[in-house]
Formats: structure tokens, sequence, C-alpha cells
């Protein structure tokens, strides 16, 4: 391969974004993958061990991560709250471990759904001891990416754990997460039963994902061409998640230069509107489902009868109530919200990694002062009185 996202891979090595531009790119061959390892005889124990759990209506079901894995939770908590009936709630493990008096319940059987990269953030393993110690009835789901990490070993030793280790190429080596969140989001979907992993859909997904990265790449460039300043991602219900992670992939690879905030199409018309003017790119994720859909749209034309944004785009899969220049992904028209934001997520992580280009900094390590690292250190984890 010479070339990744429409330019050369050596101009990606020598600019320091090659494993970026890699991981970005290779993301429906890691999706393949992952359909494969879920139609493995362990991955599919564990989905009817899953199943076993959900026939107890008094479970809790708490997904978890630190930053980008935690968004993967409020992409999937809604989705499976619907298909399951139970209380599910995305937590990341920020606050658990920070209160977890205030978050776990003691008579609540519980099952914690712990998303990792590496797994060796300090939080993770401190919320799945957190959660054994402040729940009678626990049981824990580990998702990682990476079979060396403490959050691994820990869950495989666990007597009331499972544990599923994604392909190896999902183990971003990027300072961004970018396979690995759209790998864990799929991966979890599919042992929980809410999103097709069979071939033919995964084949689906990826070309609708190379589509969007294929038609995307000039707009993309356009956009980065504008300066903007501040770039406001907005979802509903699984796009909420999906926008904190659109907001937080410009934020850390623009080394924070450009601000990338969030919020949902109601939300944001309560306060959140004032930050528009006239360097701000407004990018609206708009929704399949029919109900949600009226409400992205009535935002959409409000936001552009407004004016005050240098640019409003919509990211959809349907073109309906859309404008010419707006991106709709092919292929998706009537695909569930979660499918889709697999392919959603591939531009606006391309739309990231060009602005990272184009602010002078290295993509695949774009913290100059060194502050914010790839896995999280310095957090010291502090003995917590019942």
């Amino acid at each position: 391969m010479s070339t990744l996202l429409g330019i050369d891979l050596a101009d990606w090595t020598a600019r320091g974004g090659a494993w970026t531009a890699r991981e970005i790119a290779q993301q429906p061959a890691v999706w393949r993958a992952t359909g494969e390892l879920l139609a493995g005889a362990p991955a599919r124990a564990t989905a009817a061990w899953l199943e076993a759990l959900l026939a107890r209506r008094d479970l809790r079901i708490v997904l978890t991560g630190a930053g980008t894995s935690a968004f993967i939770g409020e992409c999937l908590a809604p989705v499976l709250a619907r298909r399951t009936q139970r209380r599910v709630e995305a937590i990341p493990t920020t606050d658990l471990v920070a209160g977890p008096q205030a978050w776990f319940q003691r008579d609540v059987p519980t099952l914690l759904v712990s998303f990792a990269r590496s797994g060796s953030s300090p939080e993770s393993a401190a919320a799945v001891a957190l959660a054994d110690r402040f729940v009678d009835d626990c049981h824990h789901l580990v998702l990682t990416c990476n079979a060396a990490g403490e959050l691994c070993a820990r869950g495989q030793a666990h007597p009331r754990c499972r544990v599923l280790v994604l392909p190896e190429a999902s183990h971003d080596r990027g300072f961004a997460m970018t396979s690995s969140f759209t790998s864990l989001l799929l991966a979890a979907a599919g042992l929980f039963g809410v999103a097709a992993t069979a071939p033919d859909a995964l084949a689906r997904t990826g070309a609708a994902a190379q589509d969007a990265l294929a038609r995307g790449l000039a707009l993309a460039h356009a956009l980065v061409a504008q300066r903007f300043e501040r770039v406001i991602y907005l979802g509903s219900n699984v796009f909420k998640g999906l926008a904190r992670e659109g907001a937080l992939k410009l934020l850390e690879l623009t080394d924070g230069a450009v601000v990338g905030s969030f919020d949902t199409p109601l939300g944001f018309r309560h306060g959140p509107k004032t930050i528009v003017d006239a360097r701000t790119l407004v990018v609206l994720f708009v929704s399949n489902d029919p109900h949600a859909r009226l409400y992205d749209l009535d935002l959409l034309r409000e936001l552009r009868a407004d004016g005050r944004a240098a640019r409003v785009l919509a990211i959809a899969a349907r073109p309906d109530g859309l404008a010419p220049d707006d991106l709709v992904v092919a292929g998706m028209a009537d695909a569930a919200d979660l499918d889709c934001a697999l392919p959603f997520a591939a531009f606006f992580q391309l739309f990231a990694l060009l602005q990272s280009m184009a602010s002078g900094l290295t993509p695949d390590n774009p913290s100059v002062s060194g502050t914010v690292t790839r896995v999280v250190h310095g957090v010291t984890i502090h003995p917590c009185v019942d």
C-alpha cells in the first residue's frame, strides 16, 4: 500500500501520522476480524453466559471505561436498555473510582462491562475491585484490545468474569483510539445481540465506511481549510455518545488547538447554542429512527436559518431533508443507528487526523507538552472508606 487516505505512506511516516492513518483506514478489515472472533466458540460461550445473566429481571448493567472507552458505553446503552428491558447505565471508571458509594448498590445484582484499549489505565482495575467490594452479587465482562494488559490478566483470574480480547490489529498504536473504539463497540453489540455481525452485514458496514472515507476525503480537506476554531458535534440517543467521541478526537489530535464540544439536538438549544459563532463548524449526526430524525431535522433547519455558524454539516444515511453538500453515507438507509455509528466515526476520525496535520502536529503523538499520554499515568488510587 503506497498511499493511505489519499496521502503517500512515506509522507505519513515523515509527518508522524502513519499509525493513526493506517488505523483509521483499516477499520473495515478489523471489523471483519472481530466478526470472525464473535463467531468462534469462546465468544459464543460468553454470549450464552450473558443470556443466562440477562434472564434475571433484577440485573443492573453498568457499562464503563475511561475517555473514549466510556463513550462506547454511552453509544450502546440506549439500544441495550431497549433490547434487554433491564436497567442499563453508562458510568465512566473515573466516576466509579472517585465515588463508589454513590454509584454501586450493594443489594442490586450487577454486571460490570469494562471497555479498554490497553487495560492498563489505573482506573480500569480499580473499578473492578471496587465493584466487587461494594456489590454483593457482581459479575464482570471485560472487552479489551490488549491481551497483555492488567485488566485482561485480572479478568482471566476472576471467577465471575468473562474476557474477550479483540484482534491484535484493534490495539491502536497511535495516540487516539480509532480502530479500538469502533471494534470494541461492534464486539459488545454483537455479544449482546443488538447488532448484526454476520459476514454480509459487516461487508455492508465496511463498504459504507470506505465510502465515507473516499467521498469524505475532499470534504474533510475543505473543512480543514476553513480553519474553524470550534467544532460542535450533535447527536441523539446512540449518536450522543458518538458526538462526545467526535469532540474528543478533535481535541486529542489537535492538542486542544481546535475546541471540540458536543450535545444533543434538543439539549443544544438550552444554553449551549450560544457557543456558535462565525468560526464554528456544527456537525449533526442525523438518525435513521423516524422519531428522533424529526428533531434532528428541526434543529438542522434552525441552525441553517440562524446563519451564525460558519458551516453546518449533516452526516446521515438517508438524503431526505438534507442539503446537497451534506455527507450521506451509502448503503445504510435502512440500517440501525448503532450500525451507522461505525462509518460515521470513520469520517470524523479522518477530519480530526487532517486537522492535526494542518496544525503542524504529529498525529501519532500530538501532545506537544507530553502532559497527555496514550495510556494515562499519574493517577493515584486512594483507599476508600466504607
